[in-house]
This record gives structure tokens, sequence and C-alpha cells, in this order.
């Protein structure tokens, strides 16, 4: 007897299959194995694996920005987005790099994009401002999530440390200064302090144009 598998089912085994073998080891053919069919079967469903992948960057975020208090000031509201951006992210091995690049107009992005630029619009800013710094927010959380998945914990780190260290102390004094910072591992603190930075800059910016 045929089964009978829906899109939800192939964007669960292919998000199974990318916490076990990452983005690049995720295959639609690995999908089809997963599930017990054939992998001509998906294509009814999704006609290549990047449509696969604008499935699943479309299913990370369909939480973000759902819950945004009515009459939250726009800092507290950009500060939600991010943060629920970043967990979305960090929800599945690679997540951000399956994000990155997707270009989706699905409920769940256009509803993201709606309270970031809401609630900008409201605080006096003009929609261009508002609509590209949305975008910006993404992009903050995305490349930092990027590189905070991108962070390897088999100890590489520590030869390229060696190196680092050598040449800073030889040549690059304010680097060298810098030494305990490079190791820092602390990347809670690290995204509130430049999403910080990014909400200060938006603040002046509003102020200016008041």
């Amino acid at each position: 007897m045929r089964r009978s598998i829906g899109r939800d089912n192939i964007v669960a085994a292919a998000f199974k299959i990318l916490d076990e073998d990452g983005l690049d080891g995720l295959t639609l053919r690995k999908v089809a194995c997963s599930l017990c069919i054939r992998a001509p079967s998906l294509y009814w469903h999704f006609k290549s694996k990047q449509a696969l992948i604008d499935a699943m960057a479309d299913a990370m975020v369909s939480e973000v920005a759902v819950a945004i208090p009515a009459g939250q000031p726009w800092r507290q509201t950009l500060l939600q987005i991010a943060r629920e951006f970043r967990q979305a992210f960090k929800a599945h091995r690679d997540g951000a790099r399956v994000y990155a690049g997707t270009f989706l107009a699905t409920e769940n992005v256009l509803r993201v994009g709606e309270a970031s630029i809401t609630a900008l619009v409201g605080a006096g800013a003009s929609i261009r401002f508002a609509a590209t710094t949305s975008m910006d927010l993404v992009y903050y959380a995305m490349g930092f999530v990027i590189e905070e998945q991108a962070w390897p914990g088999d100890g590489s780190m520590e030869a390229l440390g060696e190196a680092f260290m050598a040449l800073a102390e030889a040549r690059f004094p304010q680097c060298w200064a810098a030494r305990d910072t490079w190791s820092e591992t602390d990347f809670d603190g690290r995204f509130e302090q430049g999403l910080g930075l990014m909400l200060d800059g938006i603040e002046l910016h509003l102020s200016r144009n008041r």
C-alpha cells in the first residue's frame, strides 16, 4: 500500500537529517530514504533541494513575532524579534545557514517584517528606514548565529590561538592587549552587546529626525 507523505512530514524528516549531518549532508535522497519512499515521490512536493530548504527556513521562523504585546515600545519589540530569531536559528544544526540566502514571501516572514516595521514607524521612522532596519536586524542575528554555530568544539582553536598570539605579540600590540577576548565563548553576552549597539544607533537616528 502506497504511503501518503505530506509536506510537513518531509520537512520534519529533513530537519532530523540536518541535525545529524548538517546542511552539506542534507539531500533529497536521504530524506526519501528516511521516509521509506522513493526520491521521485518528493518532487511532487518539492521540485529541488532549494525548495525544500525554503520550506525549512519558513518553518524555523513560524514562532517568531507571534506574540508581540500590544503597546510594547519599539526597542523591546526589536529586542524580542532579534532574540526569537537567534533561538529559532539555534534550534537546528546549521539553522542560520538554512535561512541565509532564502527569499521567502510567506505568512511567517511577512508577519515578522510587519511587526518590525510597525514598531519603527510608530516611533517616527520613515517607511524606508523601518524596512531596511528590519532586514538589518535579521542579518545581524543570522550572521551572528552562523559564526556561533561554526565555533569548533574539538580544540582546533588552540593551535590557531598559538599562531595568532605569537603574531599578535610580535606585530599587533592592540590585538595582543585584547588577547583574552578572542577565546571567550560568552555568545549570549556578545549577542546582547552587539544588539544593544544596533538599537542605540536606531534610537539616535530616530531622535535626530523627530
